[in-house]
């Protein structure tokens, strides 16, 4: 499973790195993933992050 952060979409609230941390990092003022894959353990809270994202600038795939 991957994460990708869409720079232009991303309006920088941490909410995603405030709700998984293992894969998500603020850089600069936008939010990026901090791993190439998602680690098993942090599947949940990568989906979750995507889920509460206000702008929907996360998919999970």
């Amino acid at each position: 499973m991957k994460a990708i952060v869409d720079k232009d979409v991303c309006t920088g609230c941490g909410l995603c790195v405030d709700t998984c941390p293992d894969v998500f990092e603020m850089q600069d003022t936008v939010a990026v993933a901090k791993v190439t894959e998602v680690p098993a353990s942090a599947e949940d809270c990568a989906k979750q992050a995507a889920s509460d994202c206000p702008v929907e600038a996360i998919k999970i795939g």
